[in-house]
């Protein structure tokens, strides 16, 4: 008889709905450590405006996930699914149950199967793609349809310059066509592959929730995420990075870098409208992963 497969927890859900108190009466109740799940947690200093459980949070459970890099580093979701097969490996040894908890989609998806090949893309290759994303989508297709030699495949999304930034990175790494790269991925086992993944949803009413988004904002402003801003900003980053580009600290930096002249009803503003888009992208990829 085969011995059944361990489990592996997930609390996912919106921004804002609920999920670090659920996570942490969870994990106390089942002997389990909390693994997140979120692609700005990651980065260290970036604390207020990432929701980062706090000290005595952590004081009450094991988390892992959290201030892995410097926001000046290019962390990929290759990084982070190593990273979680051995958290989960480690928990497991100890006899430790694990919980995922977060709600960045892509993240999210590798517990449910791959999300990424095993190609490299090297330094060179990433700054040739920088520059002619400077020049325009044109310039991306135009490269990468010099190199396919062929019609471009139906499923890339050509209006969507980051997906095609992404498949020109890969093509300009590979030998073999788009079509065979994807073809090579739909192969790949899921990293998670030996694991019975149980997963919760979180959600609430869309005006409940936004009006927990307005709190959680005027409550970031007032604990600190300017001055976590200001910092960011010292650092000159690069616009790619993920640290760069997330949530409450972009809306942030852009009020700093214009010296202000939005009033601070006008930020908290542009970061509750930011957000809310985020919660939609979070339910599409929640819906895609038949979590909905």
């Amino acid at each position: 008889m085969s011995q059944p497969k361990p489990a592996l927890h997930i609390l996912t859900g919106p921004t804002s709905v609920g999920k670090t108190e659920a996570a942490l009466s969870w994990a106390e109740q089942h002997n389990a450590e909390i693994l997140s799940c979120d692609s700005v947690c990651v980065y260290r200093g970036m604390d207020i405006g990432s929701a980062k459980p706090t000290v005595a949070q952590q004081q009450r459970v094991p988390h892992h996930g959290l201030d892995l890099v410097a926001p000046t580093v290019r962390y990929s979701v290759t990084q982070y699914i190593a990273y979680a097969q051995e958290v989960v490996r480690k928990n497991q040894s100890r006899g430790k149950n694990t919980l995922v908890t977060g709600g960045s989609g892509f993240y999210l998806a590798a517990f449910f199967g791959p999300v990424s090949d095993d190609l490299m893309v090297n330094d060179a290759t990433i700054q040739e793609v920088r520059q002619l994303q400077e020049k325009g989508i044109e310039a991306l297709l135009r490269r990468l349809q010099e190199i396919e030699q062929r019609p471009l495949p139906a499923w890339l999304d050509q209006q969507n310059p980051i997906r095609v930034a992404k498949a020109l990175e890969r093509r300009l790494s590979s030998d073999l066509s788009l079509d065979e790269i994807r073809e090579e991925f739909l192969q790949k086992k899921s990293p998670f592959e030996g694991y019975t993944v149980q997963t919760r949803l979180m959600e609430r009413p869309d005006d409940e929730l936004r009006t927990r988004i307005n709190q959680r904002t005027r409550a970031m402003l007032q604990e600190g995420l300017i001055e976590e801003a200001q910092n960011l900003l010292q650092l000159n980053l690069d616009p790619e990075l993920a640290s760069a580009r997330a949530v409450g600290y972009r809306a942030t930096m852009d009020w700093l870098a214009d010296g202000k002249k939005v009033a601070l009803d006008g930020l908290a503003e542009r970061i509750n409208l930011d957000t809310w888009a985020l919660v939609r992208k979070q339910r599409k990829w929640f819906k895609r992963l038949g979590l909905s």
